[in-house]
């Protein structure tokens, strides 16, 4: 049986959630915001390694977010002011752990491994702009 606390519990994390889901927006489209501004030497194979990451990324997150809608109900989902990325190597970096951070707000395994999933495309997008390096 839920308790006051339990529900107090879950209206934080689903807020927290909110959050989170606006972030995770917010670097998808710094990633697009770099992939229009990719120029020079490599910049095709850098733009391409970008559109792939870009749509694993949307799809991990489009499951996420509706998998938690499923779970919570309506979640208000707040994206912030999102700038071009100035290193996004770095950029990436940050925010894998970022990721990873969060963890902790998705208690089932099956949400776990929708964020496994997103994480593995940051970390493929990482190993393709490295390379490219």
């Amino acid at each position: 049986m839920e308790t006051k606390t339990d529900v107090k519990q879950t209206a934080a994390s689903v807020k927290e959630i909110g959050e989170f889901f606006g972030k995770m927006y917010a670097y998808n489209n710094s990633l697009k915001l770099y992939h229009w501004h990719v120029t020079g030497k490599g910049s095709y194979a850098e733009h391409m390694a970008l559109d792939q990451a870009l749509d694993d990324l949307a799809d991990a997150l489009d499951r996420i977010v509706e998998t938690s809608y499923a779970l919570y109900g309506d979640i208000k989902v707040v994206i912030p002011e999102t700038p071009v990325p100035a290193n996004i190597v770095e950029h990436s970096e940050k925010f894998f752990k970022y990721v990873d951070y969060q963890r902790d707000l998705f208690k089932e395994n099956f949400t776990a491994a929708i964020l496994d999933d997103y994480q593995e495309a940051i970390q493929q997008l990482l190993y393709r702009l490295k390379r490219l390096s």
